[in-house]
């Protein structure tokens, strides 16, 4: 007898009163899922293409490069081709896949959902969840803000009321768990906990942002016992920990600051093999409401952090004999949550708190200097029930990716766009509506070929209800 799973997109009354403890469901195969929607199986991949699994947020190489090649350039009547898509919960988590299982961390109700599904159909393999009373202050979403991560056959999710599951990614059965804001003593964050653990060997780093030495916290993957813990100047903030090797040494780099008054944070270099704090750079805007969410990026032996909340960008340089050295600021290159991306020699990102002040800017690596600076929009006409209608839409917040020698972007309200990018300006490509939403913040996934999107919200001209989204983006052979 098959398992009979819950269905997403209708609250589990009964699903959630029975749950006392975590529970998962398991199918031994991938079995059909009432949820999804499978459209159409996908073109063949190119022979000589270039695939990767995305099992991290971030991607492969957490920094929104991609190394997959042959794919789809062209955005022409009905492209890119829908695969399947998914009702799904709130969360502005994006989803992780390896091994062709695609882990999605979202709220259902009053429940936290990790679902594991086939990549390429949508048909789920197994279903966790636990109870979750998160609420958040502001009225933004309720859901997860971490993206799950695949690592040493294991799932680890952490959710945004601070707790922390490891999945045996086989069968979602749990293997350890911990509750940080609990065992750590912490408040709730600004928008809860946002920050995406990093395995590092057989190490998850989370950035706990507790004091007493403990802003950063290593566990081990297979018992969740902690190993280490570094750092006790600044809190939780809402980027993910970057790992880098510079100079022969291997760093892993936290981003931290959160709620603080008066607002602290900043870059911690943390020494990946005596777990120590190398160099700290406090850098962080001075209102109390600040928070610091873009991750670090690395680029040779040099790191660039960004805030928008006045301090804005800052490339620091680590030389042989250890420490750093500030190669540039730049007040005016402030990214909130999106992540900037280096081509060429320069630096391509969004300077900007909401949408409305969102600006696409290029800077040059070496100085600093901006070299242009655009807001692009456009007139796009939707059929509502009322007949056709206007509206002026663009990228705002958007979010890029470097991939097969140009740059996709996705845009704030659903638009996804081929872009060349240049010292010069940007040159548009193809582009495509995908949906009208609001808060498509979540970074898209790239793997074998094909490209998922979350929509985080209703589209106002369909109906449609959030939904993560499978596109055909391979190349025709």
């Amino acid at each position: 007898m098959k398992p009979q799973l819950p269905i997403i997109g209708k609250k589990p009354r009964a699903f959630i009163v029975a749950i006392a403890m975590p529970l998962a469901i398991v199918a031994a195969s991938a079995q059909t899922n009432s949820d999804a929607i499978f459209h159409a199986p996908p073109k063949p991949l190119a022979k000589d293409a270039v695939v990767s699994d995305w099992p991290s947020f971030l991607g492969p190489n957490h920094n929104m490069v991609s190394p997959e090649t042959k794919l789809l350039k062209s955005f022409g009547s009905g492209e890119p081709k829908l695969v399947w898509e998914i009702a799904k919960g709130l969360s502005y988590s994006a989803p992780a896949i390896a091994d062709g299982k695609l882990v999605l961390f979202h709220r259902v109700g009053d429940s936290a959902v990790v679902d594991c599904l086939d990549a390429t159909n949508g048909n789920r393999f197994w279903r966790f969840s636990y109870d979750t009373a998160y609420h958040d202050r502001y009225g933004y979403n309720h859901g997860p803000r971490c993206s799950p991560v695949i690592a040493n056959g294991s799932v680890f999710t952490y959710g945004a009321d601070g707790k922390l599951h490891c999945l045996d990614l086989a069968t979602g059965k749990v293997r350890w768990q911990h509750d940080i804001l609990s065992e750590f003593k912490l408040k709730q964050n600004f928008f809860g906990v946002g920050a995406t653990p990093l395995v590092e060997g057989d190490e998850l780093i989370v950035n706990v942002g507790a004091d007493n030495g403990q802003c950063v916290v290593a566990f081990d993957t297979k018992t969740g016992k902690q190993n280490w813990s570094a750092g006790d100047k600044w809190g939780p903030s809402y980027a993910s920990p970057i790992p880098a090797t510079i100079n022969g040494r291997r760093y892993i780099f936290v981003f931290a600051g959160g709620e603080s008054d008066p607002a602290t944070g900043g870059l911690l270099a943390i020494d990946a093999a005596k777990h120590s704090v190398e160099f700290s750079f406090p850098w962080r805007g001075r209102r109390y409401e600040s928070v610091n969410a873009s991750s670090p990026l690395v680029l040779g032996n040099q790191v660039f952090v960004s805030e928008c909340y006045r301090a804005g960008g800052a490339l620091l340089s680590l030389p042989p004999a250890g420490g750093y050295e500030v190669a540039w600021t730049n007040e005016h290159f402030g990214t909130h949550f999106m992540t900037a991306v280096e081509k060429d020699g320069c630096l391509y990102g969004v300077d900007g708190h909401g949408p409305g002040d969102a600006f696409f800017v290029c800077v040059d690596l070496k100085t600093g200097h901006e070299l242009w600076r655009a807001q692009p929009k456009w007139e796009e006409t939707f059929q509502t029930n009322d007949g056709p209608r206007t509206k002026t839409v663009g990228t705002c917040r958007c979010s890029l990716l470097m991939a097969d020698g140009g740059c996709l972007c996705l845009g704030e309200y659903g638009h996804l766009i081929w872009l060349d990018l240049n010292p010069r300006g940007y040159k548009e490509i193809s582009r495509a509506s995908l949906f009208l939403a609001s808060d498509s913040w979540t970074p898209p996934v790239l793997s074998h070929g094909l490209l998922y999107i979350c929509q985080n919200n209703r589209d106002p001209v369909t109906g449609s209800p959030p939904r993560l989204l499978c596109y055909d983006l391979r190349a025709a052979e």
